[in-house]
């Protein structure tokens, strides 16, 4: 996110409050301190008659914004094909009037344009087309997951309703599913039941699959390959967790150091200070979610002792030495951090969250090697899980 700077008096200004159906467009001209309201269809042939009346009043520069939302970044690129360059603003860092308790869409429009040309507004970086659309395939892979598990849970409660209980240790294995397959129901209506829900789970396995396929394909293709090979160092990051990574950051070298990442995908603790007195409470949560909820799902990897085996040393071929490193170096220091927090008796979940705010900066530092970072760093062999494993109990 950048802050807008204030803009000069040749700038026309139009805040837009804009939904599904309908835009309420307050124009602020330049020299001028009152709004002219527009209210127009959210369509593509509305927005070139808006457009043009505008084109006839006046002939210096268009700005636009509106607030992110469930539009998306479509209107703002049709709005740019038109030739008014758009910004998409973010909600939280809107600034905002204890007092104002009047809310209505003119007033929306009218309080973005203001604010926009004092350049009081912060524009969330926009994704390319491209972007966007490998993003929606990772989110949608991360759906169908969600949609296997709750299948998955249905179908556990109801045959623990039938008094079906499985007696082996772990379920969703080979043995399991050969359980489920010899099982038998006394009414026809429980039976057609189960294999509803079988159908159902099989159903979301398969969209899996190829939701897998897809991503895996795009992941060996430009501009994605490099970042995902680098990501794919690290210990417990493998191809869908490093794809979901880039794609929603859509360029970690937009961030000027890691702590500035940091905050950015919410680890950062929040702070309530005064007085001299300085209080830390939770995380913040504010930013990206997905990255925040990949993150902490590979920071528990990071609990085990460090070793280097058969599959991530697969993934580091013919990788960046330093890059390697950065992840050896990460797997010894997050692994000693996590024993002292543990001997602490710190809980886990805050152990893991601590955990993942330092692999981001590391993850950070990785991605924003030099592109000659191989040659400015000698060739080495990856690190034994023994020697890896004796230099982070050293570091405890």
């Amino acid at each position: 996110m950048r802050q807008e700077p204030v803009m000069s008096t040749s700038t026309t200004f139009i805040g837009l409050d804009a939904h599904k159906e309908t835009i309420v467009a307050a124009i602020l001209y330049p020299r001028r301190k009152d709004h002219e309201v527009v209210e127009l269809a959210n369509t593509e042939q509305s927005l070139r008659r808006f457009v043009r009346s505008l084109r006839r009043k006046i002939s210096g520069q268009l700005r636009a914004c509106y607030e992110a939302g469930p539009l998306g970044f479509g209107l703002m690129r049709q709005l740019e094909k038109l030739g008014i360059e758009t910004c998409v603003i973010a909600p939280s860092k809107i600034p905002s009037m204890p007092g104002d308790r009047v809310k209505t869409d003119r007033r929306d429009a009218k309080k973005l344009a203001d604010l926009f040309r004092a350049g009081l507004l912060t524009e969330v970086h926009p994704p390319s087309e491209e972007d966007e659309a490998v993003r929606d395939l990772c989110r949608a892979r991360q759906q169908a997951k969600e949609n296997e598990t709750a299948a998955k849970h249905r179908l556990n409660k109801f045959l623990t309703r039938r008094s079906k209980i499985y007696g082996g240790k772990s379920r969703w294995t080979l043995a399991f599913w050969e359980w489920l397959d010899e099982l038998t129901f006394e009414h026809e209506a429980d039976r057609f039941t189960f294999e509803h829900y079988i159908a159902v789970l099989k159903h979301f396995a398969e969209q899996i699959k190829a939701l897998d396929a897809k991503i895996e394909a795009l992941s060996k293709t430009a501009p994605y390959e490099r970042p995902v090979a680098k990501l794919r160092c690290f210990r417990g990051i493998d191809t869908t967790s490093a794809m979901v990574m880039v794609t929603e950051l859509h360029g970690f070298e937009r961030f000027e150091s890691a702590p500035q990442l940091m905050a950015f995908v919410g680890l950062t603790p929040s702070e309530y200070s005064s007085a001299g007195k300085r209080q830390q409470g939770p995380i913040t949560k504010t930013g990206n979610a997905h990255v925040r909820r990949v993150l902490v799902e590979v920071a528990w990897n990071y609990r085990h002792a460090p070793r280097v085996g058969k599959k991530l040393d697969e993934r580091r071929a013919n990788q960046s030495p330093r890059t390697i490193e950065t992840a050896d170096k990460a797997m010894r220091r997050l692994y000693a951090r996590w024993r002292k927090m543990d001997e602490r008796r710190m809980p886990s979940q805050k152990i893991v969250v601590a955990t993942a705010r330092e692999l981001i900066g590391f993850i950070w530092a990785a991605l924003n090697e030099p592109p000659n970072a191989n040659e400015a760093s000698p060739p080495k062999k990856a690190s034994s899980p023994k020697k890896v494993y004796k230099l982070a109990t050293k570091a405890a």
